[in-house]
């Protein structure tokens, strides 16, 4: 259960007044060890590395790393839920494979999301969102506001109407600078039996549906404005993994769709 939790949990963010706290806090939230909170952080971080080199061997993404539209002194920031607050999430392989493969001062990657982020959450931290002004932002939101309870025949925890009037509120007023580049991405493909028969999710009475996933990412393709890029994991070339719960993405599944980003943003090549 650690594991799981210093994989998507980060506290500080959740708590902006708590942004200086050390591991020997973090522990404390969780319960842990200290010892044992920086042993399982230590993990990741080995998992997270070996998938960067395994992307950094592709021919594909090398290329695609080449012709990446990121300039020296670009700020990149990323809002989002568990898909992208994933110590192992495509955001956070982008951001090592940056570093690893086109190091040097220059573009600065931020990671902001929180895990079980809803866009009516995410509306309501749009001061701090603003005070950052980034140059880049990738949005990645709607996949809990489509949580249903009881069952998949449930109440949304958002409506759709709402989604759409959040996300084009975000969209409006997150960025401060102007000219800032807004990048969506979709929800990653789910699997409605696996979410049912997981204990602490379809046990719980709480359901997620495919349509659900799909509309939401017609919604993102609606709020986005002229100049927006709209990227879809569905469109990946790619295994696509899920985690035992049938909800979260498998590693293997976040580096296909870092790969996917990043060749998306790159363009085709000349």
């Amino acid at each position: 259960m650690l594991d799981k939790l210093v994989r998507f949990e980060r506290p500080e963010r959740s708590l902006p007044y708590a942004w200086a706290m050390d591991d020997a806090a973090r522990a404390a939230v969780f319960g842990a060890d200290p010892a044992d909170y920086a042993a399982a952080v230590h993990a990741l971080d080995a998992q997270r590395a070996d998938a960067v080199r395994r992307l950094a061997a592709l021919p594909s993404v090398r290329a695609a790393l080449d012709r990446a539209p990121f300039s020296s002194g670009r700020r990149i920031m990323a809002i989002g839920e568990s898909t992208t607050a994933d110590r192992l999430s495509w955001f956070e392989l982008l951001t090592e494979l940056f570093a690893t493969e086109r190091p040097g001062p220059g573009v600065q990657f931020e990671n902001v999301a929180i895990s079980g982020s809803t866009t009516t959450q995410a509306l309501a931290n749009l001061p701090a969102l603003r005070r950052r002004q980034p140059d880049v932002v990738f949005c990645m939101l709607g996949a809990n506001d489509a949580r249903r309870f009881p069952g998949s025949g449930g109440d949304r925890l958002v409506s759709a109407e709402e989604t759409a009037r959040n996300l084009r509120l975000l969209r409006r007023d997150a960025v401060g600078a102007p000219g800032a580049r807004w990048i969506w991405v979709a929800p990653t493909p789910i699997d409605e039996r696996r979410v049912a028969a997981h204990p602490y999710l379809g046990g719980a009475g709480l359901a997620w549906t495919d349509a659900d996933m799909r509309g939401t990412a017609a919604i993102l393709r609606e709020a986005a404005e002229p100049g927006d890029l709209v990227i879809d994991p569905a469109d990946a070339s790619g295994p696509m993994p899920l985690l035992d719960d049938g909800l979260h993405p498998h590693l293997d599944a976040q580096a296909t769709l870092a790969a996917h980003v990043l060749e998306v943003l790159a363009g085709p090549a000349r």
